[in-house]
């Protein structure tokens, strides 16, 4: 039988409203999915559903499909989980903008025949992999489907950035951003980036709001390993953030960020235009 997780996020979905109608539907198909977060449910909807109360980690390593219900910040939150194990994911928006959600919540039945479909279409994101090295010594490493985020912390921060180990900026500012072409549609284009079709395979580079006349984002080929050696003289602070985690950074940590191993798979299952998507999220048509 098909392994099913519904993953609701409950701030999202109040009540695990949407969750259970399709959970209720799967059911009627004869897929008994399992539902995580399990505390969410009451004890009796627990026993009259047959839902299994494991660890994420322990559902996505033999799930055939997770069912994403939430915004892109908790479908984010469901790649990093999933892509060591290449686990397709079918998104439903339960968000404001929802640029990555394939569904609406009210396709209910375009939901659950996707859902319990023998075959469907993925399509695959690229993925960033992200290290700080410290005096030489790499002291955290990470992975993300939008983007790293180097930053201060209310004051300006200088900052070198390289490609492939060649100088491409120095410049004084809020931050940078590295974001792959999912995540240029997310705080990068908010900060004057580049939007990128999402199949791209491409790194891109964003400054937030540097201390120049002329800022510019770069495009980057994928294979280029992209350095940012943070300077944080005078009691600045800084950080950084993958997918939205945070790492403290100190004076003169270095960032390296590339192209990762890993990939998101995401189903879809309807013929939307990339371009009319934007249009339609951005309020332009």
């Amino acid at each position: 039988m098909k392994q099913i997780v519904l993953c609701p996020n409950p701030t999202r979905d109040t009540g695990l409203v949407y969750t259970a109608a399709i959970r209720d539907r799967l059911i009627d198909l004869g897929v008994i999915p399992t539902v995580y977060p399990l505390c969410y449910l009451t004890e009796e909807s627990t026993e009259a559903t047959s839902v299994r109360c494991e660890t994420l980690d322990g559902l996505i390593r033999g799930a055939d499909l997770l069912l994403c219900f939430g915004g892109d910040g908790t479908i984010l939150h469901l790649a990093r989980a999933a892509a060591p194990y290449g686990v397709p994911i079918l998104t439903v928006n339960l968000g404001s903008k929802g640029f990555i959600a394939e569904f609406e919540p009210e396709a209910v039945d375009e939901i659950v025949k996707t859902a319990v479909a023998e075959k469907y279409h993925t399509q695959e994101r690229m993925m960033l992999d992200v290290a700080v090295r410290r005096g030489g010594q790499e002291i955290y490493a990470d992975f993300a489907l939008n983007d790293a985020v180097i930053a201060g912390i209310s004051r300006l921060v200088d900052m070198a950035v390289f490609g492939d180990g060649e100088l491409i900026s120095r410049f004084s500012g809020d931050g940078i951003i590295v974001a792959t072409p999912t995540g240029s549609t997310a705080y990068s284009m908010s900060a004057g980036g580049p939007i990128i079709e999402p199949t791209a395979k491409n790194l891109s580079i964003t400054p937030i709001c540097a201390h120049v006349l002329m800022p510019k984002s770069f495009v980057l080929a994928p294979e280029r390993t992209i350095s940012i050696q943070i300077a944080l003289g005078g009691g600045k602070r800084g950080y950084l953030s993958a997918d939205g985690g945070s790492f403290n950074l100190e004076d003169q940590d270095v960032i390296y960020v590339t192209r990762s191993q890993y990939v998101t798979r995401l189903v879809k299952a309807k013929a939307r235009n990339f371009y009319r998507i934007i249009n339609e999220k951005l309020g332009e048509s």
